[in-house]
């Protein structure tokens, strides 16, 4: 049985780091799982709810000049000053200088999301929990070339003890309480503009109830 008492520990800004993987053109293309432009969203929400709560951030690509493109801009746009670390390796923790940044983060508990599921997030995602990290995987950040695919991915690393979350999700552990202050605005404005009905709703709050 695994040790299970980490998942009542709710993440914090303080206790996360994230890693975002292959979130490249040529994968975006393959993705059948779920509507891209909504995968999209999902990703720019993620990227500002990490760069708003300073939560250590590493981004990877595979065959970034060859084959798969550059990361797309709804990372980079967020954090044009972060190393990018381009990989040859289907697993991302099989490389080494990938495989040191996470580990330099300095987090027991990682955030990752990854295209595709079946692959470029399952196999690191397996390979973090080997070594004893605490992860959860962004199931809505995250996609694959079916749902079928995706699911079977999904399940996998559930069976091995990952914990899928959402990204709305997160920033909402990592905010916690709505009087914290220092990062209520910038939450506010994520929400407006990623999270659909919920935001529209604050946005309609904001204007027309005042």
């Amino acid at each position: 049985m695994f040790d299970r008492k980490w998942i009542y520990e709710l993440l914090s800004p303080e206790n996360a780091g994230l890693v975002l993987i292959d979130y490249e053109p040529q994968m975006v293309f393959g993705v059948e799982s779920m509507n891209r432009a909504v995968l999209l969203n999902n990703l720019s929400g993620i990227c500002k709810t990490a760069k708003l709560f300073d939560i250590p951030t590493v981004l990877t690509t595979v065959r970034a000049d060859s084959f798969s493109g550059k990361m797309v801009p709804e990372v980079t746009e967020v954090f044009p000053n972060l190393p990018i670390y381009d990989r040859t390796t289907l697993n991302t923790w099989e490389d080494a200088p990938t495989r040191e940044a996470i580990k330099k983060l300095g987090r027991k508990k990682l955030i990752v999301g990854a295209l595709w599921t079946e692959v470029c997030l399952t196999f690191p995602v397996l390979s973090m929990l080997k070594e004893g990290y605490e992860v959860y995987f962004l199931e809505d950040t995250s996609a694959g070339q079916s749902k079928q695919i995706h699911k079977a991915g999904v399940r996998r690393m559930m069976q091995a003890g990952a914990v899928p979350v959402t990204w709305m999700q997160v920033l909402c552990e990592l905010q916690r309480d709505w009087a914290r202050e220092v990062t209520y605005d910038g939450a506010m404005e994520i929400i407006k503009k990623h999270s659909g009905a919920f935001g529209s709703g604050v946005f309609y709050a904001e204007t027309f109830c005042k």
